[in-house]
């Protein structure tokens, strides 16, 4: 959003338009962007909302986790490090409970890499999309925390960072699944018999 913000805004409102979208909630974003024409709403035949875009690479994001129902990218105004967003790839008004498992399993991954102290899962609608927010918590930061642009290189570097884990990760549980299915080789130190008399 900002980065559209950036690229369409006159220089001399620029720096107004992004302090007023960092003090804004969810409902007042979307009546924002829509009077602005930053975005497409679902009323205009045709055209997609933000995360439709985004997940159909319209608008770039920070992408850290896919599966068939939904993508996960990190939050460019977070919270707190790591702070991601659950994307279903279909405009939907209901969350599945594949979906909420797949956040649940991302948080769960996000928590180790990341050493939270705990991950808070919200659900939160924007232009008529159902979205999950993953939250991870730490001592310093909590859900109360305003929310603040993130600059580029550091969400590519957190980016690299959890795809990097992740993939050593599943890497790791695939060689430790081989392992248990390989057949133990028998060898006098793992194996008793008893002595045979002649």
């Amino acid at each position: 959003i900002i980065q559209q913000i950036e690229n369409t805004f006159p220089e001399d409102k620029k720096t107004s338009a992004i302090q007023q979208i960092e003090s804004m909630d969810d409902s007042e974003l979307e009546n924002f962007l829509a009077q602005n024409n930053l975005i497409k709403t679902s009323e205009t035949e045709g055209e997609q909302c933000i995360f439709c875009s985004i997940v159909s690479e319209k608008i770039p994001g920070y992408k850290i986790s896919e599966n068939d129902l939904a993508i996960a990218v990190l939050e460019i105004n977070p919270i707190s490090r790591g702070h991601s967003l659950i994307i279903p790839k279909e405009h939907v008004q209901e969350i599945s409970r594949e979906i909420k498992e797949f956040a649940k399993e991302l948080s769960l991954n996000l928590k180790e890499i990341l050493s939270a102290k705990e991950m808070q899962i919200e659900e939160s609608e924007m232009f008529g999309h159902k979205i999950l927010k993953i939250i991870p918590i730490y001592d310093d930061k909590t859900l109360k925390t305003k929310s603040q642009p993130a600059p580029k290189n550091i969400l590519e570097d957190l980016q690299t960072e959890i795809l990097e884990k992740i993939e050593s990760k599943k890497q790791k549980s695939i060689q430790e699944k081989e392992e248990q299915k390989k057949p133990e080789i028998i060898t006098d130190k793992n194996t008793w018999l008893s002595k045979r008399i002649p």
